[in-house]
């Protein structure tokens, strides 16, 4: 039996790229804190926003766009949101 297509999205595509590119800025800036205990807890708080976006894009690259890809993607922006909100990097 053929396998079933991936449904692609080049948005889908450019917003996790982007989100890529977002998350490693993130990153970097709070691997440059000096104080190891507020890195720590800004490692730890980034730590859910990471793995959603690892997510997001292991789902596209199996399974393709769908109706979870909007939703998984919002949660994420509003994961993002609220760390931004809570923690000035």
């Amino acid at each position: 039996m053929p396998k079933k297509r991936r449904k692609l999205s080049k948005e889908h595509e450019k917003n996790i790229s982007v989100a890529l590119k977002e998350l490693e800025l993130i990153l970097a800036k709070i691997n440059d804190i000096n104080d190891d205990d507020i890195r720590e807890e800004y490692a730890i708080s980034f730590a859910p926003i990471k793995l959603s976006l690892d997510k997001i894009r292991l789902d596209y690259n199996n399974i393709g766009y769908n109706e979870d890809s909007v939703q998984m993607y919002s949660n994420y922006l509003s994961l993002l949101a609220k760390f931004k909100e809570e923690y000035e990097i």
